[in-house]
């Protein structure tokens, strides 16, 4: 990457626009061309920026947005996305209004939120009704959509835009069996709801159900994860990686800021936690946990210097990391320091690091703090 983009950063965020490209290609490749594609962009577009990703991907074509909070998609109205958008998450009552004002459509899964539209004049909403069939999260159950459909004919100020649900465990193609049913299950709202008059907008697969369930397709797809080239389980990636190649957006990065030779026995970072073993080459690096690196990484994850696997050493700060550069030939002070992505053949993905830190990759990504400069190339 040229270093003029970068100049002044201590760390930063590479996004690859091309990566973009060709993952929303392979996802539109598997739905028929009636259906609708929803770009999840919820939680700061899974730390990849929400506004700038949001631009790519309008661009791209897709045909709705899908973000977490009223706050998220008022960000996107008030700077130019003029897609249609869903809050997925739960709207708090007095950002209701803020809805109709902005245009942005909500989720409504209990009966108190549909009891306080019925008694504020907040004008025309538009929402997605959702319904729990398996996952046991947010959503209306099976028994009660007689009550359900007495609220929605009493209210008056109300268009039912969508009919969605979301899927328990279709990341495991070995796993059919409980996703089928809760297709069923799904169908069977949509069938009763179609009786009584309603024509929504139905939807249900996420990344995986896009890629391992064609039966679920239904008027619309929401793809997150999969659109930021990281695969949504093991299982998946295992089943589909024959025929599609994912690739990662992000790469995250910083600088070498110090570097000193320090001899075998010499103690590293708070609590002295690291001894080195042998004569060693340190390299100090501007990042730590405050930036979004876990602190349970230390003494077990590693950085790539040069196309060299460089490990954590000692325990991790809040903004200094250190690691064992002993390898590295030739380094200076001001080179470059990848921490998820690629340094020439090696690669260190957020894969890599979730294993390292028994978590997923979902959760290595989002938490990377927002402040970090997200540079779209």
């Amino acid at each position: 990457m040229n270093k003029e983009l970068r100049k002044g950063l201590r760390t930063w965020i590479e996004i690859d626009k091309k990566a973009i490209k060709n993952n929303y290609r392979i996802f539109r490749s598997l739905i028929p061309k009636k259906c609708r594609f929803m770009a999840v962009v919820k939680s700061n577009a899974y730390g990849h920026n929400i506004l700038e990703f949001s631009k790519e991907v309008e661009n791209l074509g897709v045909d709705y947005l899908g973000v977490d909070s009223i706050v998220e998609a008022m960000n996107l109205r008030k700077n130019g996305i003029k897609k249609p958008i869903l809050v997925l998450g739960y709207t708090l009552p007095e950002m209701i209004r803020e809805a109709v004002k902005n245009n942005i459509e909500i989720s409504v899964s209990t009966f108190e939120t549909l009891k306080f539209i019925q008694k504020n004049n907040l004008g025309k909403i538009k929402i997605h009704i959702k319904v729990d069939t398996g996952m046991g999260r947010h959503g209306f159950l099976p028994s009660d959509f007689k009550k359900l459909l007495t609220e929605l004919k009493n209210t008056k100020n109300i268009e039912v835009v969508g009919l969605f649900t979301h899927f328990a465990s279709a990341k495991d193609p070995k796993s059919r069996v409980y996703t089928n049913n809760q297709i069923k299950i799904f169908e069977n709202w949509i069938k009763n709801l179609k009786k009584e008059g309603y024509m929504p907008i139905c939807h249900a697969s996420a990344t995986s159900g896009t890629m391992i369930f064609p039966n679920s397709y239904f008027d619309m797809v929401r793809v997150g994860i999969g659109l930021y080239g990281i695969w949504p389980s093991k299982e998946t990636k295992k089943f589909m990686e024959s025929k599609y190649v994912l690739q990662p957006a992000l790469s995250w990065k910083t600088l070498v800021s110090e570097i000193k030779e320090l001899p075998k026995g010499s103690k590293i970072g708070y609590d002295s936690t690291e001894i080195l073993k042998e004569k060693s080459k340190v390299v100090i690096c501007p990042i730590g946990y405050w930036h979004g690196y876990s602190r349970s990484l230390s003494g077990i994850g590693n950085v790539l210097i040069n196309g060299v696997k460089c490990k954590i050493l000692g325990r991790m700060c809040m903004d200094i990391v250190m690691a064992d550069a002993t390898r590295v030939k030739k380094i200076k002070v001001g080179d470059e320091v990848v921490i998820i992505g690629k340094s020439k053949s090696i690669k260190n993905t957020a894969d890599d690091i979730a294993k390292l830190s028994n978590t997923s990759p979902y959760e290595i990504v989002t938490k990377i703090n927002p402040l970090i400069k997200r540079l779209f190339i």
